[in-house]
């Protein structure tokens, strides 16, 4: 066992043993900032416990491990926990790896949990396309814009808000970009919540000038 992988077992001890809620936060954020992968599968497991703090740093520190947090976060998301999943599908759109793209159509259409489709639903538009091949890329592209489109309709006004910054993020795809300024015009027209409405007229803004975000 090398140096820095005998102090990663450490960080990942003092995580598992962490007797108190600020001992845990400490050691959490210790073991994120180590910046390892041997740390992965305890940071993701730190998202299913009781302290929303832990979890949040656990969160960042996935992040920064990017790619190869990926394949672990959809290997082991929390079927029963939903307050884990939606930190596992906030990390994984936020690396926005395109290999994520199946799991966020999933959570972002079906899951049970706002809190678990809003993160999926904003992340959806924004992964990483040029890693795909063309033709893979454009696939691709195109489920996540049947996903958004249909889940911008849903009844929740906040998943709906959600979906709409995923559309705009695809909207700046110019094979992409007439139906989701179509969906744009029926929702300034139609939808019933003003927070929604704003973030349509944001978003039709903002893809107009090129700006994703």
């Amino acid at each position: 066992m090398t140096d820095a992988s005998a102090q990663t077992q450490e960080l990942i001890r003092a995580v598992t043993q962490a007797d108190s809620p600020a001992r845990l936060i400490a050691a959490v954020q210790k073991l994120a900032m180590a910046k390892d992968r041997a740390g992965i599968s305890t940071l993701i497991a730190v998202l299913g416990y009781n302290n929303p703090t832990a979890a949040t740093i656990a969160v960042k520190g996935l992040i920064q491990l990017g790619q190869s947090a990926v394949q672990p976060l959809m290997e082991q998301l929390d079927e029963y926990n939903y307050g884990a999943r939606a930190y596992a599908i906030r990390a994984l759109a936020a690396i926005a790896d395109p290999r994520a793209l199946d799991v966020l159509i999933t959570a972002a259409a079906t899951d049970f949990a706002p809190s678990v489709r809003r993160a999926a639903a904003s992340g959806l538009g924004s992964l990483h396309w040029s890693e795909l091949a063309s033709q893979q890329r454009q696939s691709a592209q195109a489920k996540a814009q049947k996903t958004l489109l249909s889940v911008s309709q849903d009844p929740d006004w906040s998943i709906r808000y959600a979906a709409v910054v995923g559309l705009q993020a695809l909207s700046t795809i110019p094979d992409l970009t007439q139906p989701i300024q179509a969906q744009f015009e029926q929702m300034v027209q139609n939808e019933p919540d003003l927070a929604v409405r704003a973030r349509v007229q944001l978003a039709r803004a903002r893809a107009q000038t090129g700006i994703c975000t």
